[in-house]
């Protein structure tokens, strides 16, 4: 059998696929440039979403696909709409949404899981407040990465030792979407992480 590689997400992930199909323009579609992942990659990241929404699309854009190995990069969402639209996410929610996702693909098929920190890069002095929400939901990520004995790969942690000796603005100018050459770099770190380099 095969193997296949699901790649699920918000806008990081989706990167215009449905543009540029399959991958879209953004470090997917950079991992499968490199040819180092064998099997088929799927990328089903979509523009906006939060955890609740990959919760409500997970049989079909997951679990439909029969998954060997899956890859998550979601939170800063939860984090952003706080702070936008004065709608949150409590940690106690992206911990229980999280877990549940897990649990039933690992039931259903016991794939490999990535785990990918959600990323901020602080390129607006608001920005330094919303760390209080983010933080809680990037330690979830790790204690979810422990339990199910998943790779975790540290987006946040190298963007941020990489803004000390560049401009954020060649990072991310937004602080979360990330240029062409940001998404390279998180390309090369996944690859990495996962023992693909």
């Amino acid at each position: 059998m095969s193997a296949i590689n699901v790649f699920i997400g918000d806008s990081v992930t989706d990167c215009g696929r449905d543009i540029e199909p399959p991958y879209g323009d953004g470090y997917v579609r950079e991992i499968a440039r490199s040819g180092k992942l064998p099997g088929a990659i799927i990328n089903v990241g979509t523009s906006g979403h939060r955890l609740v929404d990959l919760e409500n699309r997970w049989q079909a854009d997951v679990l439909d696909h029969k998954p060997t190995l899956v890859s998550i990069a979601i939170g800063i969402n939860d984090t952003w709409r706080r702070y936008d639209d004065n709608d949150p996410t409590s940690t106690e929610e992206f911990r229980n949404r999280y877990h549940h996702v897990l649990t039933i693909t690992r039931d259903a098929f016991n794939p490999q899981f990535v785990l990918c920190e959600p990323f901020l890069l602080s390129v607006r002095e608001e920005m330094n407040t919303w760390r209080e929400d983010l933080d809680p939901k990037i330690d979830v990520v790790h204690a979810m990465a422990k339990e199910f004995g998943a790779i975790l790969v540290p987006f946040d942690k190298y963007f941020n030792q990489l803004a000390i000796t560049m401009s954020m603005n060649e990072i991310a100018d937004d602080g979360i979407h990330p240029t062409p050459f940001a998404h390279a770099q998180m390309a090369k770190l996944w690859l990495n992480t996962v023992g693909l380099a």
